[in-house]
Order: structure tokens, then sequence, then C-alpha cells
């Protein structure tokens, strides 16, 4: 028995992993490779913010820390971003929750519909919810001014806030926690209520302690999520209830006060730096698992019919919310001059078409660009971790995961600050967007990859290089067929952010390449709503034929090496 160190030829010895690595250049070119890009477009921003936080005269000093967390209105942004984050993800996670063991837990009617209205805010612009609430409750609002006759009712602040960004994530925590509820086998709550169990104590003693990590899950994603808004925050939140992520914006580019700004980000980072390191540490180790040898069959009889028309009808209820607030960006897009005169009129989208039609060109190329080099970078260091062992594995996957947690207020504010100067001169370029969209978001092609590797036997990869394929060969050839669900996913999550994404977008965007987000927060600064709602509808369009195109190209087996179907 060896009590210290690792057998001889154990893929942990650094020297026998390296020796391998040096066996198969491709993979060890494609591991330092992609462990430099990281530490460039993922460390080293986030060093410079830091940095600069630190150094405002340049010299070190927390001069810029303490200026501002002796402002009382710095305070009151930091105590507003937590207390909106903790309250949007926490009915945020009680509505998913609902939502999610409504559809798969009880046999309502329409769910396949119910699950695609719940989806819908996540393939759109993230700050839908606040054009429509605007139009709805804001001042010469549908509701407030034209149903009710309010004319002081004011939506901005805690509540129009809250309201945009529950509508914004709720469907985030709902598909987290339908993928948790839809793994948890059935079969056992049967079995609890075939021994005399109370419904009430089945769901108490069976149901919840098993989706118990994945509500935990749910709550510190949201909570990250929304901590890292820009638009709703910018939107509704106004000047008397001001949000962290909103002030920085405004130091670097209402001020021009880099050191501010870079300690606003700092201060914005810490919780979601500590948020995620939690998350982590309950995905990673606390795990409830049922494993059967085939897929459960269920009677549904874990609800009274009385609770599952309770269920259906608040899911129906915040499905008719969705369809309220789409309805009202169309009805929007199509108004001639939003509460003046909202007569039907096509003004608005031919003016998104054409005065806008270079901003909505640069919004898809961009887009196109990241999307297949994030999700194919997503599936290259999923392999590698899986596959390969490697001094340094563990660095290169906390590292691709870090932008899970920055917020995009952070992101944007270290590329500014990392790639103003030479020898990586970005600034205004269409390189430094795509470089930030595809860093960003590969983290969820990442981990999509990993969890369909780990359910592939290895041995056929090993097949294929016994038979004399290399490693390139192999992952192009074999691997990468076998995870096209992830791979899947991770373009469509890659193109929907890339054409969705604010936060960090607004700081990149130059003269010569803008983003339609970035051009639909300034049409409601200037108070064109019509001009706004049609922008979004047409951003809307775009991600739903996109998303459907990626699907067909994959089911039917595409090769972008061949140009034709296979």
């Amino acid at each position: 028995m060896i009590a210290h160190g690792a057998a001889p030829g154990h893929p942990a010895r650094p020297r026998g992993a390296w020796r391998r690595l040096a066996a198969d250049p491709a993979v060890l070119a494609a591991a330092l490779a992609i462990q430099v890009l990281l530490l460039v477009f993922i460390v080293w921003p986030l060093v410079r913010v830091v940095v600069v936080s630190l150094t405002p005269g340049g010299l070190w000093s927390t001069a810029a820390y303490a200026e501002q967390l002796r402002s009382w209105y710095i305070q009151r942004a930091v105590v507003n971003s937590l207390l909106v984050g903790v309250l949007t993800a926490g009915v945020s996670v009680v509505l998913g929750f609902a939502y999610a063991y409504t559809l798969v837990r009880t046999a309502v009617p329409l769910r396949r519909l119910l699950h695609l209205l719940a989806i819908l805010p996540i393939v759109s612009p993230p700050f839908v919810s606040s054009i429509a609430i605007i139009l709805l409750f804001g001042r010469g609002g549908i509701i407030t001014s034209g149903v009710l006759g309010l004319q002081d009712f004011n939506i901005y602040g805690f509540k129009g806030l809250l309201l945009a960004q529950v509508m914004t994530f709720a469907p985030v925590a709902y598909l987290i926690l339908r993928g948790v509820l839809e793994g948890i086998d059935p079969t056992l709550e049967d079995a609890a209520l075939n021994l005399g169990a109370g419904r009430l104590t089945v769901f108490r003693r069976v149901l919840l302690p098993l989706a118990t990590p994945g509500i935990a899950s749910a709550f510190l994603v949201v909570f990250i999520e929304s901590l890292a808004d820009f638009g709703n925050p910018l939107l509704l939140a106004g000047s008397a209830f001001p949000i962290l992520s909103v002030q920085a914006y405004l130091q670097i580019t209402g001020m021009f006060n880099l050191p501010a700004g870079a300690a606003l980000s700092v201060l914005l980072l810490a919780p979601s730096i500590a948020a995620f390191l939690i998350y982590r540490a309950i995905v990673g180790r606390r795990r409830y698992v049922t494993i059967t040898g085939k897929p459960g069959r269920s009677s549904l009889k874990a609800t009274s019919p009385l609770t599952t028309g309770l269920l259906f009808a608040t899911t129906a209820l915040m499905a008719g919310l969705v369809v309220l607030f789409y309805a009202v960006i169309a009805a929007g897009a199509l108004a001639r001059t939003w509460g003046v005169d909202n007569r039907p009129s096509l003004d608005a989208l031919r003016y998104v078409l054409s005065v806008g039609g270079e901003t909505i060109r640069d919004t898809l190329t961009i887009a196109v660009t990241a999307t297949p080099v994030s999700g194919l970078l997503g599936m290259v260091v999923a392999f590698l971790v899986v596959r390969r062992r490697f001094p340094g594995r563990g660095v290169l996957e906390m590292t691709s995961l870090l932008n899970f947690a920055l917020p995009g207020t952070v992101v944007g504010i270290g590329y500014i600050l990392a790639f103003n100067q030479r020898p990586l001169l970005l600034t205004g370029t269409m390189l430094i967007l795509v470089a930030c969209f595809v860093f960003r978001y590969v983290p969820v092609g990442i981990q999509s990859g990993i969890a369909v590797l780990r359910q592939i036997d290895p041995a056929i990869e090993e097949a294929a290089q016994n038979l004399g394929a290399s490693s390139a060969l192999t992952f192009r050839r074999v691997t990468l067929p076998l995870v096209r669900p992830a791979f899947f996913s991770a373009l469509v999550f890659a193109f929907v952010r890339a054409m969705t994404a604010i936060s960090a977008a607004v700081f990149l965007v130059s003269a010569n390449w803008n983003l339609m987000t970035v051009q639909i927060l300034s049409e409601v600064g200037s108070g064109r709503y019509n001009a706004a709602a049609a922008y979004s509808m047409v951003l809307l369009a775009i991600v739903v034929a996109a998303i459907a195109a990626i699907g067909l190209l994959l089911r039917r087996g595409y090769s972008p090496v061949q140009g034709r179907f296979l």
C-alpha cells in the first residue's frame, strides 16, 4: 500500500501528464492556447479593474473606495442593489418553482404552450419587460392613464424595477427548477402516498429535500443575474432609487472618473463572486440524485384537484402577464406616437429598417461571428476538462467559468481599461465586442459539454484513436457529433446573448459598431417608445428565426467543413 503520492503512471502525476500531452501535440497546443486566451480576455480585464480602482492618482491607494463609500447616495445604491437582488431571487424562485411543478407534476392542459410562453423572456432583450411596464403603467400608460385614469401614478423606482426583474429572471429559475423536478423520480412520491402520507407531508418530506440543492442553485443564479442587470435599472430605477451597476456606468460615461467607476465595479463584484462560490459548492458537492433503471411512471396523485386548479390558475396568470407584455410591445411598435396618437401605423418599423438598418447589420455580424467561436470553444474546453488530465486543468476550468460570476458592468469596464492601449488596442473595433461575447457566454457551453461528456463512455473515442485517428480528427468526427445537444445549447445561448446583451456592450459600442440593444436604450431615453418597441420586435423575430435555423442545421447534420447536409 502506498501511503502518499500516486501510483506509477497515475494520470494525476504532473510529469506523466505532461509526457502524455507532449505525445499529443494538438491537445497540448489547444490547452496552452486556450489558457492564454482565457488569461488575456477574462483575467487581465478583471485585474485592470482592480488595479485602476487602487491607483486613482497613479499611486496605490484606497481613496477611490473611501470617497465612494462616504457618499450616502452610493451607500443607498449598495443596499438597494442587494435588496433588489435578494427579493428578485426569492420571488423568482417561488414563481419558477410553482410554474415548473405545475407543468411537471400535474396533468394540466396547454403545457407545451405554457412552457413556450415561460421561456419567451429569455430570448428577448433583458429590458423588454421594462419597456412594457412603462407602456402599461408609466405616464400615459394604457392601464394607469387609459383604464384607471391615474395621472400622478409613478411606476419608477423600487416597485417598477422589482416587477421588471422578476418578469425577466423568473423564467431562468423556471428552467433550472424544471430540470430539477424532471430528475426526481415521481414514483417516490407515489410510494409515500400509498403508505398513507398526506400530500403536504409528501411535498415537505420527500420532494422538497430532493429539490433543495436545485432551489438554492436557482436562487444564487438569479441573484447573480439581478446584481449584474443593467438595462432594467437604467430604465426604471430612477434617481430616487440608485442601483450600483447604473452608478458605475454613470461614473465612467458621465463623469469620466475611471477609478471611481472601477471601485464601484469591485463593490458590485464582491457579492457576485461570493454567490458564485456558494453556487459552485452546492452544485459540486451536494447533489441529491434518484437513479432507477427505467423512467418512472407516476399517476400524478401528488396534488388534489383543488390544488391543481389553483396551480393552473397561477400558471395561466403568469403566462397571461407575459402575453400582455409582448402584446403591448407589439402595439407600441405599431403606434404612430405612443401616448399621443396610438392609431396603427408602420412608420416605426420603416424607421427601424431604414435608419436602423446599419445597426441591425452590425448586431447580426457580431453575433454570427461570436456564436460558432463560443460554441466550439466551449466544447473544446469541456473535452479537455473531462477527457484529458494535465497540470492546470482545474485552473483552466475555473478560469473559463469565472465570467459567469462577473457582472456585465465589470466586464465592460474591464475591457475598456484592458484594451485601450497597445499592444492590445481593440477599443472601437468589432473584435472587442466579439471577444467580449465569446468569453462572457462560453461558460454555458462548457458546462453543457461537461455534463454530456461525462455520460459518454470514453472507449468510443479511444477506439477511434486506436485505429489511427488523431485527437483533432477524433474530436471533430466522433466527440462533436455525440455532444450535439450540448453544442446546440451553446450555440443558441451564445447567439441569443450576443443579440440581446447590454450591460457590457454599452461600454464597447462605437461610431463604427453599434448594437440594437444600445439603440433601444437610446430610443427610450429620447422618449421614442414606438421606435424602441419596433426595434424590440425586430430583434425578437431575428432571434427566434436564428434558433429555428440552428436547430434545423444540427438536426440535419449540416457540415460547415463540407458546406452541405450530411
